[in-house]
């Protein structure tokens, strides 16, 4: 056997656990899924009897299940809002930890100690439990300003005020990408940029924002998969609660898997067709 084959050969090898493990448990249950949503399933002494429906539970998902639609709607604009307010904070962060400050590598370490502590069930628990509503911004004057305005205006100002502490636990992550992506900048060309006369502003819009551009997209479908994974999502709710149907198990609720799916991936396509980086001609 050659060197070359034998090296990929225990390439392989090792990689293979992954494989087998994205086969089985990865792969396997994802297509089963899209099958299981075009059949009726019951389960039978003699084993799983499956009956084809076709569309039937997509079509009853938007015109016979009340609450779908609207989970689905509610979960979309919160990651709609929320991914935007979740960069433009995490950038400013990392901007400014990526400035000399003293004692900055321990803001770096408190910034990020949340993403640590708070994942998984714990964030769930704590958000079941209102503990994101320990900071109470109704009682501010800027809160009860936007109060005032019309719906269509205040809609997305109340949002971020009401959504402050979640916003915070989901930039930990962030601000690590950003923080990789300012310190790639060589720092002679904001030298070079100051010589020519161009202050921080400038700078910022001409050098910095464009040189993380890629991070912006990484960051962006990071937080959206981040923000529709998450189990108190009320949408996730819905599919969970309809798992065990009794005349429909599983089948109606990878029905909902899927167009929940579909949904997330066209706000997925829409951001990398946004932020994606354009060649000049």
């Amino acid at each position: 056997m050659k060197m070359k084959t034998k090296k990929a050969f225990f390439g392989y090898l090792f990689f293979s656990p992954w494989i087998i493990g994205f086969i089985f448990f990865t792969a396997y249950p994802f297509f089963y899924s899209l099958y299981l949503s075009f059949f009726n399933v019951k389960f039978k002494s003699t084993g799983i009897e499956s009956t084809f429906v076709g569309l039937k539970h997509y079509l009853y998902a938007f015109r016979g299940d009340i609450n779908f639609p609207i989970a689905l709607t509610d979960t979309l604009i919160n990651i709609i809002l929320s991914v935007p307010l979740i960069l433009i904070f995490s950038l400013i962060i990392a901007i400014l930890l990526n400035s000399q400050i003293k004692a900055r590598a321990f803001f770096r370490l408190l910034y990020f100690l949340p993403v640590v502590i708070i994942s998984g069930p714990v964030v769930s628990e704590l958000v079941s439990n209102n503990a994101a509503r320990i900071v109470d911004p109704g009682k501010y004057f800027i809160y009860k300003f936007f109060t005032t305005l019309p719906d269509r205006i205040s809609f997305p100002f109340l949002y971020m005020f009401d959504n402050l502490v979640l916003i915070l636990w989901f930039s930990g992550v962030q601000i690590i990408f950003f923080l990789a992506g300012l310190q790639k900048i060589n720092s002679s060309v904001y030298e070079a940029a100051k010589i020519d006369g161009a202050n921080s502003w400038i700078i910022f819009w001409k050098i910095t924002l464009p040189l993380i551009r890629p991070f912006i997209l990484v960051n962006a479908i990071y937080t959206i998969m981040e923000l529709a994974s998450f189990a108190n999502n009320s949408i996730n709710g819905v599919i969970t609660m309809h798992m065990f149907d009794i005349d429909k198990p599983y089948s109606y609720s990878s029905a909902l898997s899927w167009i929940y799916f579909i949904s997330i991936a066209i706000i997925i396509a829409i951001t990398y067709l946004l932020l994606k980086e354009r060649r000049r001609v």
